[in-house]
This record gives C-alpha cells, sequence and structure tokens, in this order.
C-alpha cells in the first residue's frame, strides 16, 4: 500500500473515532495493521474477552512470528486457562488446554507438561511459583505489565504504537477544500448552493436570469439550507464542535505523557464529518471582501485545520454550501489580497519615554496600558488612549543589604542599569522587570496610576536576560534566565526560589514556558544557539536543539498554543524567523525577507494565530504563520531605529514599535483606532468632570474600553468581546460607540437628579402587540441591533425587526415579524401551570437561532424560519437559565429549579458535569472569558464562583441584606458580567451590587429605602458606564456604573398612558442595546415592550453627580460594602 494510501486509512481511523464508530474503529485498526491500539488492548485484557484480544492481535502478529509474539500469546491464554481453574471449571480449563496451550508444547514440553498437572491440584496455588496469585483483577493487571513490555519490544509493533498527529477532523477539512475549490470553478455561483452528494463533483445550475450574487458579496449567506437538501453526514444535532488543542509529544522528551487512544480527537469532544445539521444557519456572518474567488495556501501550509475549523456554533465561518463548513475570502490566513486590513499599520500615537525602550508589553485586560523598560533602568507606564505616563520609576535597588556583595561590588563600580524584559503577569496584577544586573523587581498594579513594590529578588550572577510568568501546579511563578548559565524558578508570591536548571554552556538569553495538556515545560535558549527543554523536576534538559543563527534566539507560540516560532540574529547579522516541528525538534519552515546583515539584534511578536511580525531594516515586517514570504514591510512614517523593538497587545489591534530619539509609535488597525478614540473619550470625560487638576484615569472604564475591541478568543480575526447578558446571551461589543460626556465643572457643582415625568422628556415607543402574549418574561436585542426578541410567560416568542432604519430606535415603529409560514416559536410547557413556569433563553452570537425554555424540554430554534430544531432535557428538573460557554459553544451551562447547575455537551447529549451548591433555584449564571470561570446566583441569594476548567468551586458569598427589607417569595438574583470581565453586577430585589471576581467581594452596592419599591431587573449599558434598572413601582432608574450613584429618574407617567395605572402594570425585564449605550428596552406585565432613548439635544440620561473630593469614584477604589445616606434618599 503506498504512503499515501497508508495516510488515508489514519484519516478514515480518526473520522471513525470522531463520529464513534467505536467497533469499526477497532476492526480497521486490526484489518490494517497500521495502528496498535494500546488503550483499547488495555480494556480488553481487563474486561476478560480474550477472543477479542487474541482476534485484535493476529492483525499485527502470529504466535509464531517471533519470541515476542509467543510469550505475548502464552501469557494470555495461560492466563484465561488460570482462570478457569480458578472458577473451578475443569471441562474449560481443559478445552483450553488442548486447544490454546499445546501449540507452546513444542517449543518447551516440560513446561507444558507442568502446565497440565496444575488440573490434578484442587486450588492451584499449591504451586510454588503460582503460590502469590490474587484475585482475577490483580492477576489481569499484572500481566498487563508484562504485555505492554513485550508489545513495545516486538520489533513487528514498530512504529504502529503511536497515532500521527494529525489536527482535528482532518478528513472533513480535506473535503471542505475540495468543495470550496469546486465551487470556485463554477460558472454561475449560487450564494447558498445545496450540496446533495459527494459521490459527484458540485457545480452550480445556470441561474434564471441574471447571474448570481457571489457567495463572498451574499447578505444571506450561511443563513439557511434549504429544505429536502441532502441530510449531513453525522446525526448528533446541529451544533459545530470547538477542537481543542491537541497535545504534542515534544520529540519523546516529556515524562509519562499520558496514553491516548488517537490523540488528534482525545484533547477535546468527538468533532464529526458534516456534524452540523443545519450547519449553514449557525455560522457568525462576517463582511468579506469583494473578491469572488477563493484562494487556498501554498502546499507547505498544513495547518489548513486550524484556520478553517469553527470556533463553537456561532463564530466566523461563511459556508457557501450546506454540508461542511468552509473557509472563504476573509477568513483564511493565507489570503494576501486582505489580510493586510488586519495589521495595524497606521501611526496614532507617539510619545517620549526620555530615555532609549529596551523591552514593552501591553496589559493583558487593559489593552492601552503599555509597559516600558528602557536603557538606563527607568519604567514607564503608559495610556496610550489618553497619551499620559501613569508611572515613572528609575531604577532603585529597594534593599541594598539583602544583596549580594557581587552585586554590591557591582553597583559600586558601574552604576549604569539597564532593562532587558518589562513584562505583565497573565491577569495583569503584577509585572516584572529584568535588569542587566542580577535584579529582578516585581510589582503589583492596582489600576490607574498605583504600583507598589511586590518583590527583589537577586537572581543570578551577571546580567538577567529574560522573564516570564507560569502556572506550573497551579502556582503562579517567575521565571528567569541570566548570564550565570542557569534558569530558575521562583514562588511569584514569597520569592522562594523553587527549581534551578542548569546545563547550558553559555548564559541564558530567553525562556518561554507552555504547556501541553498538564505537562508543564520551559523551553530556553542560549547564547551558543542551543536550545533546551525543562520539565519543573530537577532531572536535566531534555531536549538539544540548534536554533538558526546560534546566537541570540527568542521563542513564542501562537496564542492558542498550537505552534512554535523563534527570531534569532546570529554574531554576523543573519536573521531567521523559523517555525518549529516540535514532535521532531526540526525546523518547519524558514520565513524570507531579512535584509543580509541586520544592524542588531532582531526582535519578533505574533498576533492572532495568523501573523508574525519582526522589527529589521529600520521598518515592522510582516508575514503571514502560513507563507514563507514577506507579507508587507512599513516604515511607520519614518524614524525608526535598524532593529525596532516591537510588542502587540492582547487582541493585535495595537502595534507598539520603539523610535529614534526615545520615542514609542502605536500603530493601530481600525479596531485598535476605534479602541484609542474610545479611551480617549472616556479619558476626556474623566478630565472635564472632575474638581482636580490632574485627569484621572478610571482603571475599570480602561478595562471597558479595552474589552471593547478585546478578543473574545485569543484566534479570532475580528476583535469582539463576549459580554454574558441578564437573558443569557453573549454579547459582541466591537461596536459599541463612545459615549462623550459634556457636563462642565460649573454644572457639576450646581448638580440637580434629573427627573423624568413628561412623554415629551424622552423618546420612548411602545413595540406593535401580539394579541396572544401575556407578560415578558425575558427580553433581549439582537447582536446585530437590528430586532428585540421577547419571551412571553406563555412560552411564545416574540420578534420585533428594524428593517427599514436597519437599528432598533424609538423613533421609527418596527415590525412584529413573522416568517411567511406563520408560524410562532412556542416552547414546550409542563402539565403544570404554564404562567408559574421560570423561562429562560439564549440567543446565539450570530442571531441564526435561539435556545429556550419555559418549564418544559429546552428547545433550539432557527430564528429564520421560526421552526424548532431540536428539544432536550425534559423535566425533572426543569432549567431556569442557560448560557453559554464563551470559547466552546457546545457546552452550555443549564441552571436549574432543584438549585443544581448542569453542564451540558449539546452535541454528543451529555450531562459533562453537575454543579451543587445552590440551596434554591439557580436564577443567574455568567461567564468570564479572561478569569475562566462561571458566576452562578440563586434564589437563595447565594453567589458561587466555579472554575470552568475542572467545574469545582472556587469561592462562594451570601448577599448581605439590608436591614428592615422583608423579601418575597421569589427573590431572583442575577449577575451580569462588565466589559472588564473581572467585575460583575448583581441584581437583587433588594440591591445593586459590584463584585471582584477573583476574591468574590462586594465593592459598591446600592439600595433602595425600605419604603421603596423592590428591584425587579437591571443590566449594564452595552459598554458597561451605565446601569439601567426597573422597580416594581414602574419607576426606571439610570446609574453611573463605576460608583452605582443615581443621574436620571423616569417616571412611569413618562411612558404609561393615564388610563393605565402603574400598581396594575409594573416592569418584569429590561435589555440594553448592543451598541447604542443610551438606549434600552423594557418588558412588562401586560405584554408590552416600550423602548427608551432620551432627547436628542440632550443625548443622554442626565447628568453624573459630582464626583467625590475631587476625583473620578472607580470601582476599584471603592470602600467595600455600603451606599451613602444620600444615595439611599434618592430614590
Amino acid at each position: 500500500m503506498s504512503s499515501l494510501s497508508r495516510e488515508l486509512v489514519f484519516l478514515i481511523l480518526q473520522f471513525l473515532d470522531e463520529e464513534k464508530f467505536k467497533e469499526t474503529v477497532h476492526k480497521l485498526e486490526q484489518e490494517s495493521g497500521f495502528f496498535f491500539n494500546m488503550k483499547y488492548f488495555e480494556d480488553e485484557v481487563h474486561n476478560g474477552n480474550w477472543d477479542e484480544v487474541e482476534k485484535y492481535l493476529s492483525g499485527f502478529t502470529k504466535v509464531d512470528d517471533n519470541r515476542y509474539s509467543m510469550k505475548i500469546f502464552f501469557e494470555i491464554r495461560k492466563q484465561k486457562y488460570l482462570e478457569a481453574l480458578d472458577k473451578h471449571d475443569r471441562s474449560k480449563a481443559v478445552e483450553i488446554l488442548v486447544k490454546d496451550l499445546k501449540v507452546f508444547s513444542t517449543f518447551n514440553e516440560e513446561l507444558f507438561k507442568e502446565i497440565t498437572q496444575l488440573l490434578t491440584l484442587e486450588n492451584f496455588r499449591e504451586n510454588e511459583q503460582l503460590s502469590k496469585y490474587g484475585d482475577t483483577k490483580s492477576a489481569r493487571a499484572i500481566m498487563l505489565v508484562e504485555l505492554k513490555k513485550l508489545i513495545e519490544a516486538n520489533p513487528l509493533f514498530r512504529d504502529k504504537l503511536q497515532f500521527p498527529h494529525l489536527k482535528n477532523s482532518r478528513l472533513r477539512t480535506l473535503i471542505n477544500q475540495s468543495l470550496n475549490w469546486q465551487h470556485q470553478l463554477c460558472k454561475n455561483p449560487r450564494p447558498n448552493p445545496d450540496i446533495k452528494t459527494l459521490f459527484v463533483d458540485h457545480s452550480c445550475g445556470q441561474p434564471n436570469g441574471a447571474r448570481a450574487p457571489s457567495p463572498a458579496n451574499s447578505p444571506l449567506l450561511g443563513s439557511l439550507p434549504k429544505a429536502g437538501g441532502f441530510p449531513p453526514l453525522g446525526g448528533h444535532g446541529p451544533f459545530q464542535p470547538t477542537p481543542a488543542p491537541v497535545p504534542t509529544p515534544l520529540a519523546g522528551w516529556m515524562s509519562n505523557p499520558s496514553t491516548v487512544t488517537h490523540p488528534a480527537v482525545s484533547g477535546g469532544g468527538a468533532i464529526g464529518l458534516g456534524a452540523s445539521s443545519i450547519p449553514a444557519a449557525l455560522k457568525h456572518p462576517r463582511t468579506p471582501p469583494t473578491n469572488p474567488s477563493v484562494e487556498y495556501p501554498p502546499g507547505e501550509a498544513d495547518h489548513v485545520s486550524k484556520r478553517t475549523r469553527p470556533m463553537g456554533i456561532s463564530d466566523e465561518v461563511n459556508l457557501p454550501v450546506n454540508v461542511l463548513p468552509v473557509t472563504f475570502p476573509g477568513h483564511s490566513h493565507s489570503q494576501v489580497f486582505n489580510a493586510t486590513e488586519d495589521l495595524p499599520k497606521t501611526v496614532t500615537r507617539t510619545l517620549n519615554q526620555g530615555s532609549s525602550p529596551m523591552s514593552m508589553d501591553f496589559h493583558p485586560v487593559q489593552q492601552t496600558l503599555l509597559l516600558v523598560g528602557t536603557n538606563v533602568g527607568n519604567i514607564g507606564l503608559w495610556d496610550v488612549g489618553s497619551r499620559e505616563r501613569l508611572v515613572l520609576r528609575n531604577f532603585k535597588v529597594w534593599d541594598l543589604s539583602a544583596c549580594s556583595m557581587p552585586l554590591q561590588a557591582a553597583l559600586a563600580k558601574d552604576p549604569d542599569v539597564s532593562v532587558n524584559r518589562v513584562i505583565w503577569s497573565p491577569d495583569g496584577s503584577l509585572f516584572g522587570v529584568a535588569y542587566s544586573r542580577h535584579i529582578v523587581q516585581i510589582y503589583s498594579y492596582h489600576g490607574g496610576d498605583e504600583v507598589r513594590q511586590h518583590l527583589e529578588i537577586d537572581a543570578h550572577v551577571g546580567g538577567v536576560n529574560d522573564l516570564a510568568f507560569s502556572h506550573p501546579n497551579k502556582q503562579l511563578c517567575v521565571i528567569t534566565c541570566g548570564d550565570d548559565k542557569t534558569i530558575k524558578v521562583w514562588d511569584a508570591a514569597t520569592g522562594a526560589k523553587q527549581y534551578i536548571f542548569e546545563g547550558h554552556e553559555a548564559p541564558v538569553y530567553s525562556v518561554c514556558p507552555h504547556h501541553k495538556e498538564n505537562i508543564q515545560f520551559i523551553f530556553s535558549t542560549a547564547l551558543d544557539g542551543k536550545i533546551k527543554a525543562w520539565l519543573y523536576d530537577n532531572l536535566g534538559s531534555r531536549v538539544d536543539y540548534d536554533a538558526p543563527g546560534h546566537w541570540c534566539t527568542t521563542m513564542a507560540y501562537s496564542a492558542d498554543g498550537t505552534r512554535l516560532f523563534s527570531c534569532g540574529t546570529s554574531k554576523d547579522g543573519e536573521s531567521y524567523i523559523v517555525e518549529w516541528n516540535e514532535s521532531e525538534g526540526a525546523v518547519k519552515r524558514t520565513y524570507q525577507g531579512f535584509r543580509k546583515r541586520s544592524l542588531g539584534v532582531v526582535q519578533f511578536d505574533t498576533t492572532k494565530n495568523r501573523f508574525l511580525a519582526a522589527g529589521d531594516e529600520f521598518s515592522i515586517k510582516f508575514w503571514d504563520m502560513d507563507n514563507i514570504q514577506l507579507l508587507m514591510s512599513i516604515d511607520a512614517d519614518g524614524g525608526l531605529p535598524a532593529s525596532p523593538r516591537i510588542r502587540f497587545n492582547k487582541d493585535g489591534s495595537l502595534l507598539a514599535v520603539s523610535a529614534n530619539e526615545n520615542g514609542i509609535k502605536i500603530l493601530a488597525n481600525s479596531d485598535g483606532m476605534r479602541l484609542l478614540h474610545t479611551v480617549e473619550n472616556l479619558s476626556y470625560d474623566a478630565s472635564r468632570t472632575s474638581e482636580a487638576s490632574k485627569p484621572v484615569v478610571n482603571p475599570i472604564s480602561a478595562a471597558a474600553a479595552a474589552a471593547a475591541t478585546s478578543a473574545g478568543l485569543s484566534d479570532r480575526g475580528v476583535s469582539a468581546v463576549a459580554i454574558p447578558g441578564m437573558n443569557g446571551d453573549a454579547r459582541s461589543l466591537a461596536d459599541v460607540k463612545p459615549r462623550i460626556t459634556e457636563e462642565s465643572n460649573d454644572k457639576s457643582k450646581i448638580w440637580k437628579l434629573t427627573e423624568i415625568s413628561e412623554p415629551s422628556q424622552c423618546r420612548t415607543l411602545r413595540l406593535p402587540e401580539n394579541m396572544r402574549a401575556t407578560k415578558i418574561s425575558r427580553l433581549i436585542f439582537t447582536n446585530s441591533g437590528n430586532a428585540i426578541l421577547a419571551l412571553a410567560s406563555n412560552a411564545i416568542h416574540l420578534l420585533w425587526k428594524w428593517q427599514r432604519t436597519g437599528k432598533a430606535t424609538a423613533s421609527v415603529q418596527p415590525q412584529l415579524w413573522q416568517p411567511p409560514s406563520g408560524i410562532l416559536m412556542t416552547n414546550e410547557v409542563s402539565d403544570t401551570n404554564p404562567e408559574e413556569a421560570v423561562c429562560c433563553f439564549a440567543l446565539s452570537k450570530n442571531d441564526s437561532y435561539v435556545m429556550s425554555a419555559s418549564g418544559g424540554k429546552i428547545s433550539l430554534f432557527n430564528m429564520m424560519t421560526f421552526k424548532t430544531m431540536a428539544t432536550f432535557m425534559p423535566p425533572p428538573p426543569a432549567a431556569t437559565f442557560l448560557a453559554f460557554h464563551p470559547q466552546d459553544n457546545n457546552i452550555i451551562a443549564i441552571g436549574m429549579d432543584d438549585s443544581s447547575i448542569q453542564i451540558y455537551n449539546v452535541r454528543v447529549d451529555e450531562v459533562k458535569s453537575k454543579l451543587k451548591g445552590h440551596s434554591k433555584k439557580v436564577t443567574g449564571l455568567a461567564f468570564s472569558h479572561v478569569l475562566n470561570v462561571l458566576v452562578s446566583s440563586g434564589a437563595d441569594a447565594q453567589l458561587c464562583v466555579w472554575s470552568s476548567d475542572g467545574w469545582e468551586k472556587q469561592k462562594n458569598r451570601f448577599l448581605q441584606i439590608p436591614a428592615g427589607r422583608t423579601l418575597t417569595a421569589q427573590s431572583d438574583t442575577r449577575v451580569q458580567f462588565h466589559q472588564d470581565q473581572i467585575h460583575f453586577l448583581v441584581v437583587h430585589e433588594s440591591q445593586l451590587a459590584i463584585f471582584e471576581t477573583t476574591k468574590l467581594e462586594c465593592v459598591k452596592q446600592w439600595a433602595p429605602r425600605e419604603t421603596s419599591a423592590p428591584i425587579s431587573h437591571a443590566t449594564f449599558s452595552c459598554d458597561s458606564q451605565l446601569v439601567y434598572a426597573c422597580f416594581l413601582d414602574a419607576t426606571l432608574c439610570v446609574f453611573g456604573a463605576s460608583n452605582l450613584r443615581l443621574r436620571c429618574r423616569i417616571n412611569p407617567s413618562a411612558y404609561l398612558p393615564s388610563s393605565v395605572s402603574s400598581s396594575n402594570v409594573n416592569p418584569l425585564v429590561i435589555a440594553a442595546h448592543p451598541q447604542e449605550p443610551n438606549q434600552f428596552a423594557l418588558g412588562l406585565s401586560d405584554g408590552g415592550v416600550h423602548v427608551f432613548e432620551p432627547l436628542e439635544s440632550e443625548g443622554k440620561w442626565g447628568v453624573p453627580p459630582p464626583l467625590e473630593n475631587g476625583s473620578a469614584s472607580s470601582v476599584l477604589a471603592a470602600p467595600p460594602v455600603g451606599a451613602s445616606g444620600s444615595d439611599q434618599a434618592q430614590r
């Protein structure tokens, strides 16, 4: 069989395993003899399925092939024989002796006689050699250890024990490429073609009339499959899975790597060919280029599956066909004609640090904060949005007496010190500085300009050349390397030395910590060009590679951790960027485009799992990761040094570049410019409203602005952050408009609460009603912002669309929309009174479908046809809240009325975990993708924080109910994350509160007076700068989110007709527009829905109250608990 045919068998094996054809997988393994599945073999031996064990072995070896094979079969048959004797089944034992063991008599007759004599013993353990035979289970386990050694030593099994390291769903990817190519060749490509068979080549028929629009331009691309189309392969429901990172052994050096079956799929749920029964309906539409052609990467680009893989149900990929997800222009990372649009190329800021920048790093959450270290030992912290330098620290040894004598002597002789590296910790709470003399300093960061000394470590003799943070054993550590040829690991909390790695023969230049599955390791490079890898075990280096250039080399992984790159410069000035094949320790590809002699050591960075960038030849050079040719080169308007330092922010929208004359240039793409504009306006707002002369940067505002364009997943091509809403949706906030407040100091001094009591004082619109609808239980704007979806208590969904304006507004009446079929989206209900059932829903990110429940089964609806796509999880228990996992839309967190939370994988129809912590029904769920946690809230007024990695409970806390407040029977508690993904809003009938997640501490609280009506619902505005709240007396209030101070009150008379009493009609749910911070909608108990906007002349809801103590009030700086008396009096 040819090598390609052999590889095809492996692809089929992977596909069968993903589709859970378990028996067929092992049958093909046996018949082909290409892969011996040790895990399956072990399971069959443990279960005593001896016939299957021998049948499986027969695909790879026969009894008399060699002495290893003979020993394998003998041990298996002997065990089978002894088990028959142990059960006193003499006839079975005789049969095994005659049929199975007699074959060995020709090789060892004496042994065969001894085995036969066991039949004469009452208990075979009377034989001295078998006296230690235990029970069946332990005997099988002991035998397995021996069998594995024999199999691994048997030359017939060589190269058959390791499954190739394939990207997930590789066969499906190849079919994608074929279909895409076939569709490109169509003379008249249809925008949404049906693929009814894979048996013949695809071809679009001639359209009637004019040429059909290309799929790249079609606004309906990927909306729906046509009725009667060929059903996709695989019957696991309509959910496109998210491939998990595949563990790749590093040249076999990792100790005790876990043995996995088909490792390409063991890391995450099975990924099936055509896993989606309506895949086109579940894809996130993007704006593609006008070029209708489809390009494919060059032959060496073997990461197609990573580029084309769908990220959850709703992300990223338009589908030109209705069978498989296919990459179209604008999505593939190899598209040169539009790739450069995503790169930050426009110079938007020029800063002056005062000394030459040597190292830079953007804050991982507040992505406009830039940390800088310079050649004279200074560190600076800049908010590049406001152009303000928040911190400047000159080099100083904090405790000279604690330093070693060599350091004290060196500083006395030459006090000049340079910064070699600055870097933030993963959560941005710490940053480290590595200096050219012995020292590492760790600072803690508390927002704004507050930086505190945390640790000072006399780390190395000579210079500290690099610094990194890592989490071995779930404990934050600092990793350093230096001129003394060592790598050291320190406890980031105490500074205690944990490991020292020795083995390099030259000064260690850089370190790169990483992990594969549960195996943590560190790559290091030295000035002799050696690359080594270390586990946290003090057992020495596991590999020894040679880096191109054999001198100064740094290493970095792509953001998703799947691809390893290095950049190095030789002593002669030859520079190299290469990608590594980790499993072989070999260079996979070498990127071209460097000048012959680089003037200095070239630095590089990666972004978006797509681009590489390096500073060389007085410019910044960019490469697509999948193409060795230079993508483009820019000079950033000139003024760059020969080899500029560069650093991307986390989502790749900003790029910091060192410039001549101590300068730093900030380059941005369109998302980055919007981010900077937002932060600039927020900073301007603070400076206009503050009585202090110096502008105060509000950390949570900066974080919010950063999150406004922060990538929800690390390898997205478009910047967006998912913000779980109160109704269980996950919002994309890339298009949130910045707010510019107009208040002056004069207005602040005469501040007065804005009261709205007349319809003429704001814009409000009651939406057209459906006579069948009862009270509105859930309400949400669609992510596109052009429609509102409501769920009524009688299980009917209502959808209003602003088709004429393209955006929801209180100025134009929308249409109560239904598909041509006239059907309604109606949930299944339980046998009890549906009005008493708890309603909940979650909307997909691309508005294609909604998951919903009203006391009965959970339903999945197609938002374009209103058809029910699937139902699952019948009660009891009944679902009370739904939330999608932000990084895998196949995983849903489902709050239940029995107080549990079920982590459910929709595709495989399986509950992965069941979380117990609440004592009453679960009423709120919210994910943070930054902290990797799930926050839950319940009718028990309790908050719980769960790790979204292992689902263990991290913290829990009960709300402090204000004294004198009597709670109603249904005291629901809701939670919603702030844009910074670190703080969250808690809504309870007795209070609004802002909590910090990691400590689960309340940092701000507001409570209505005892005589006031309870809070019925509240939500953040889309930019997290306001909180909209509604009360059971039909009053609406608008608060500033940073301090929970009331700025505007809307009375019932402003929107309810005089004929309607506010005691009979009250608001139950409130929803914020996804892009317009000052627009919100209200769902009422009479089935009505109202949309609210401020008057155009005002442009906002009231004026913020004057700032306390002349400084901007911040969530981060707020007192632990409690609202001021004046705050309470305002309600």
